[in-house]
């Protein structure tokens, strides 16, 4: 008989109860070929929350057009930021994954498990998600590694989880952090990260704050991504005595025809280049972790429209990616949302609750027995 949903058969009553975390991102093609980019693209592109049109009509658009062309266009692009190792943004993902469970162990007496999955591509929230059930969490917090809330990122990353836990037999307790984009730790962390570079490179004319793009017509919708966007460029600006002059905050990665949130960055870039400014550092506070969109668009194409344009200096701050400041960040967000999950070191007792599941687990032996005896009866 079909199992109807996921569950651990003979479950093991002594098993030590964990607390799950779910770091989760956007994701990455598996490998920069053509056929990996239409798999992933397939996947990405046919998200109701990312792309908000007509299903029928965006099937014919997507498998008719799009799915025809721009795989083999976007894997030429991944092939140039593409390392040994394989993708920078599931390399630093990693990176965090494991700085973070370092540092969260730190604090928690209780027995964690984190686990790393993707939105599109692998490793899947699915896949990461099955590996904490059968870690034992049954206390799971989902960290969305955006900063800021957009329905075309982290509640497509609830979607992702409900759609596995509708397969699950037993739901934990759960959580979801929704967006950190004013924590005082993450905008000290941007901050800091600005510094230390400006020390090292020189200051320049201009800071500009490069966010993902939405189309504008979410934000009319109710999607709180622009605002939040602006709240954090103008927290920055304000840690580093910025005048309003001396930054800007914009967004890229435009797609389609219709029109997304303003100003856009590559205006932007040609704007200040033809206008006489002379240097520029961009920096993009959206993404966790350097990947496509800051790698290859802003560090090389928009640096080309800068410098063509009449600019002089060109300089791209990496993203907070496995930084100290920017892993004590995810540490403490997620304490704040565990709140009355955990217990502190001096007061977690490791054999108090062993002896706990060892009692659980003498129970289930003797009901066993109980029900062995009634089936010889019948």
């Amino acid at each position: 008989m079909t199992e109807l949903f996921r569950g651990q058969r003979d479950y093991d009553h002594k098993q030590v109860p964990k607390l799950g975390i779910l770091l989760t991102n956007l994701g990455t093609p598996d490998e920069p070929t053509t056929k990996a980019l239409r798999k992933y693209l397939a996947e990405f592109l046919w998200d109701p929350r990312v792309i908000e049109v007509s299903r029928p009509l965006w099937w014919l658009i997507l498998n008719g057009i799009i799915l025809r062309t721009r795989p083999k266009n976007s894997a030429a692009l991944y092939r140039a930021i593409w390392t040994e190792e394989g993708s920078p943004l599931l390399l630093i993902c990693r990176e965090q994954e494991k700085k973070f469970i370092t540092r969260l162990e730190e604090e928690v007496g209780n027995p964690i498990a984190v686990a790393l999955g993707m939105r599109y591509g692998n490793p899947s929230i699915d896949s990461a998600l099955e590996s904490l059930r059968k870690q034992g969490a049954q206390k799971l917090l989902v960290l969305p590694l955006y900063p800021q809330y957009s329905a075309s990122t982290s509640a497509s990353s609830f979607d992702s989880v409900a759609d596995t836990l509708k397969t699950w037999r037993w739901i934990p307790d759960f959580r979801m952090v929704m967006s950190y984009h004013d924590h005082p730790l993450y905008i000290k962390a941007l901050a800091n990260s600005v510094r230390e570079y400006w020390e090292k490179n020189g200051k320049t004319e201009k800071l500009l704050m490069s966010f993902h793009g939405i189309p504008k017509r979410y934000l009319y919708n109710g999607d709180p991504y622009h605002c939040q966007c602006h709240k954090t460029g103008r927290l920055v600006a304000k840690e580093l005595e910025l005048s309003e002059k001396e930054y800007m905050v914009s967004f890229q990665s435009l797609f389609g025809k219709e029109e997304w949130l303003q100003p856009y960055t590559d205006k932007t870039m040609e704007s200040w280049g033809k206008n006489g400014v002379k240097s520029v550092s961009v920096m993009c506070p959206g993404f966790s972790a350097d990947c496509l969109e800051t790698i290859e668009e802003i560090d090389q194409e928009n640096r080309a429209i800068f410098l063509e344009s009449g600019g002089k200096e060109f300089h791209y701050i990496p993203a907070l990616n496995s930084r100290d400041d920017f892993i004590e960040c995810l540490v403490q967000v997620s304490l704040s949302n565990m709140q009355g999950w955990f217990t502190t070191k001096d007061k977690w007792d490791a054999k108090k609750v062993e002896e706990e599941m060892a009692h659980c687990q003498k129970l289930v032996e003797k009901s066993q027995k109980h029900f062995s005896q009634l089936d010889m009866i019948v």
